[in-house]
């Protein structure tokens, strides 16, 4: 009997993946586990695989489709094994031979909020909230209500609570943040406004809509966050990389590919090391600042379907030919949507390169929960005074965005400096490292 097979939760906080691989095909006997579709959960590619054994009937969806959490994707005949459940006896207890496609668990119960890492930037709640908006001191949420919160930088203890038993909800979340954008959750109405409406533009001309990639959608919510909880300062500056430039291009043929950017990395990883407060979050909730003694930095990689933000581990301990080949391998594993959410998390402080596009400047957006963020824009040769005559030198423009509650103007000048001065000459990158 061919029943349909729904997508399962497979991440926190996602509902909606692309699809961007299709595994199997119609005919094809598939065992339990094994891989049916690839797909994009915000910016990591996730393997789906089969909740029980059979063959395939039917294939629901294409490359490229969007897909929601509980949506059908594939028809399977389950006569060559476990049948699952048929959808109307969900509300019954299924026997444990036959679980349903998509199970879903109870959340635990925890007995405390978890630590936000962030302020609250949300209105408060109305004062005179009706009776059964009971705020709780104690809450009740699930894990993946409790990580939205901390993403969106919002106390659970303000929250009205509408689920279940007092449960708070992501629903709940959702329409705190909601209210308070829009000013309605204040008592003093001074939330953020909210957008206006858009006009219908297909009144004015035609118009293509083009829905937003998972990518797309998960770096609008990671900049929202980080633009409404930073106090954002950029300072530039530029550095001399002649002779780096000369000694790069000397190397060709001899190993890995050198790059600029591999040695900024390095240059980064020592200035981090003697200016421990780039490398730190700040954890407003105890009034502490974290300083990691750890350096993974993550670099922007631009691929088709947007910005990706890969980690590069433990950047202090390698030299710059250990770099270059990894940065290398991780572009392309980004490039070809292979990277797992492990090779995107775990941040200490980011780079990015738009030399090879061009700018001579830009505002790069700090990566919360980091406190700083490094742009290189495109180098230019410039007359420079040197030895009494001007001459040609290679000068790079750097651009680093800061917290400004963390970091002030002067060391955030000292810091830029300090790499400045490593990538103008490229042996004291070998002496300090």
């Amino acid at each position: 009997m061919a029943i349909e097979i729904k997508l399962q939760e497979l991440k926190e906080n996602v509902e909606i993946v692309e699809v961007n691989a299709i595994k199997v095909a119609v005919g094809d006997l598939v065992a339990k586990g094994q891989p049916l579709l690839e797909v994009q959960a915000d910016k990591a590619a996730l393997e789906v695989p089969s909740p029980q054994s059979g063959t395939i009937t039917q294939i629901l969806v294409k490359v490229g489709d969007q897909v929601k959490i509980g949506q059908a994707y594939i028809h399977l005949d389950g006569a060559n094994g476990a049948v699952a459940a048929p959808a109307k006896a969900e509300a019954k207890p299924a026997p444990a031979a036959a679980k349903p496609a998509v199970e879903v668990k109870p959340a635990p119960v925890a007995a405390a909020p978890a630590p936000i890492a962030a302020p609250v930037v949300v209105a408060a709640p109305v004062a005179s909230a009706p009776a059964k908006e009971v705020f709780n001191t104690h809450v009740v949420a699930s894990p993946g209500t409790r990580r939205l919160a901390r993403e969106l930088g919002v106390d659970l203890t303000r929250v009205a609570a509408t689920g279940q038993g007092g449960r708070l909800t992501e629903d709940d979340l959702k329409n705190h943040v909601k209210a308070a954008v829009s000013g309605s959750g204040s008592s003093g109405g001074s939330g953020i406004p909210a957008a206006p409406p858009l006009p219908r533009f297909e009144d004015i001309g035609t118009v293509e809509r083009q829905p937003l990639s998972a990518i797309r959608r998960a770096t609008a919510r990671q900049m929202a966050v980080a633009w409404s909880q930073i106090p954002h300062v950029t300072l530039n500056d530029v550095s001399d990389i002649t002779d780096l430039e000369a000694f790069r291009k000397s190397q060709d043929g001899k190993g890995p590919k050198l790059t600029v950017t591999g040695f900024a990395l390095k240059a980064v990883a020592i200035a981090l090391r003697e200016f421990p407060a780039f490398n730190s979050s700040l954890d407003l909730q105890n009034n502490h600042l974290i300083l990691k003694k750890f350096i993974n930095i993550g670099v922007a990689v631009e691929t088709e379907a947007g910005l990706l933000v890969p980690v590069v581990r433990d950047v202090d301990k390698k030299s710059v030919r250990q770099l270059a080949a990894e940065l290398t391998a991780i572009a392309e594993r980004a490039r070809a949507k292979k990277l797992d959410s492990s090779e995107l998390s775990g941040g200490t402080f980011t780079l990015t390169n738009l030399g090879g596009i061009g700018s001579t400047g830009f505002t790069p957006v700090v990566n919360w929960p980091e406190v700083a963020i490094l742009g290189l824009s495109r180098g230019r040769l410039e007359p420079v005074w040197k030895n009494n005559q001007f001459v040609p030198r290679l000068l790079v423009p750097l651009s680093l965005s800061f917290d400004h509650r963390v970091i002030d103007g002067a060391a955030a000048g000292r810091f830029t400096r300090r790499i400045a001065d490593l990538l103008e000459q490229p042996l004291a990158m070998l002496l300090d490292a």
